[in-house]
């Protein structure tokens, strides 16, 4: 009789290493192809998730770059290029912090925010686009299984 365990840990070893291979696809090809669908505004995927997340009602009036850069999960270094391309096109600010004079804040400027708004629909196009053939619960269920993927290698 074989051990059917060891060949379940090699069928299991298998699919984890397929599914981790093709979130690599999938993250390049986000970057790849959301930058082209921003490509007549000049903006790139990581540009975009900050513009995004400045963009939120409740950071109207900024967000410290240690907050934005825990809220991203990229690094301060990573970070901190992005944002001086961001505030040399004149699309963010940054401000002391009103509560704290030796903090400051980064938030969108008026033209960033113009931007924003622009940049809406074709957003809006491009999710259409890559989530095709997704319902309405399998969009929730993908984000549940991605957030608690996400919290499990945080944990790591």
């Amino acid at each position: 009789m074989k051990d059917l365990s060891a060949a379940k840990d090699l069928a299991t070893m298998e699919i984890s290493n397929r599914l981790f291979f093709r979130f690599f696809q999938a993250a390049n090809t986000l970057h790849t192809k959301g930058t082209q669908a921003l490509d007549e505004f000049g903006v790139t995927t990581q540009q975009w998730s900050v513009l995004g997340a400045l963009s939120r009602p409740k950071v109207k009036e900024g967000m410290g770059v240690g907050e934005l850069s825990r809220f991203l999960l990229v690094s301060r270094q990573n970070l901190s290029g992005i944002l001086t391309r961001l505030e040399r096109d004149g699309l963010i600010e940054r401000a002391t912090s009103a509560e704290d004079r030796r903090a400051v804040k980064v938030r969108l400027s008026a033209k960033g925010e113009e931007l924003w708004i622009k940049l809406a629909d074709p957003i809006h196009d491009f999710y259409d686009q890559a989530l095709k053939g997704f319902s309405f619960d399998d969009r929730l269920q993908f984000i549940h299984y991605v957030s608690l993927l996400q919290r499990n290698m945080a944990k790591l």
